[in-house]
């Protein structure tokens, strides 16, 4: 419960209301982890530098009720690639600049139909990107 709790200040504009969207992205996060904490052998062999190979992506459904509609949350795929820059390429301030322009537009009040909330404004899967992209922009 604390991980979440600490989830939930590292992701601001979300709300006790989005608990389910916190814990969501917490297991994200955490489930890929999972792996690299238990040694898991489809993180490949370290090489010379002691750094294994890795694998990122969002873990979710392929979602075919909403194939082809541009519908679908690009923000699990945003926040996979902060990652490998951040493990992957131990480009930490790239990865931080990422995941402030997904926050930005979250605190914007940007969300796909996967996390409306009232008083938030419905964007496609483009607009979101869209608006990601412009929030990197400014901090680029």
């Amino acid at each position: 419960m604390g991980l979440l709790r600490t989830r939930r200040s590292v992701l601001p504009g979300f709300g006790p209301t989005l608990g389910f969207a916190v814990t969501y992205l917490t297991l994200l996060i955490l489930i890929p982890l999972a792996g690299l904490f238990a040694k898991s052998a489809s993180l490949g062999a370290a090489d010379k530098s002691g750094r294994r190979k890795a694998l990122y992506e969002p873990v979710h459904g392929s979602a075919p009720d909403i194939a082809g509609k541009d519908a679908a949350n690009p923000l699990a795929s945003i926040l996979s690639l902060a990652m490998m820059l951040r493990y992957s390429f131990d480009l930490e301030d790239e990865a931080k600049l990422l995941e402030a322009a997904v926050v930005a537009a979250l605190e914007g009040g940007a969300r796909t139909g996967d996390i409306l909330q009232p008083g938030m404004t419905r964007v496609s899967t483009t607009q979101m990107g869209d608006t990601v992209l412009k929030e990197l922009e400014k901090r680029a």
